[in-house]
């Protein structure tokens, strides 16, 4: 079955780095494109990024120049990186694979900017 496990969150000071990570697994990982998402307190869940297999990356407009989305395949893992956060990069972050039409998500990871 597929599984999404989320980690690397936690408490960063605004201006500073901090990076996610999505260990996958019960798919053939490098034939689907891989996404993160986040969810801030009382808003709805919103896309942030997203790597396809040729390891073509499109990006949200609010984190697009300071966030990076990566994939190891051997590892199957993929992984965000967030420099200069902003307060309101706060969010529960999300990693999401769509396979055979259903949408896979994991538990998600706490991100928390703030000095």
């Amino acid at each position: 079955q597929v599984q999404l496990v989320e980690s690397g969150g936690g408490l960063v000071q605004p201006g500073g780095s901090l990076r996610v990570s999505c260990a996958a697994s019960g798919f053939t990982f490098s034939s689907y494109s891989m996404s993160w998402y986040r969810q801030a307190p009382g808003k709805d869940r919103e896309w942030v990024a997203t790597i396809s297999t040729s390891r073509t990356t499109t990006y949200a407009e609010s984190v697009k120049g300071r966030f990076t989305i990566s994939r190891d395949n051997a590892k199957t893992m993929v992984y965000l990186q967030m420099n200069s956060l902003k307060p309101e990069d706060t969010a529960v972050y999300y990693c999401k694979v769509i396979r055979g039409g259903m949408n896979y998500w994991g538990k998600g990871t706490l991100v928390t900017v703030s000095s």
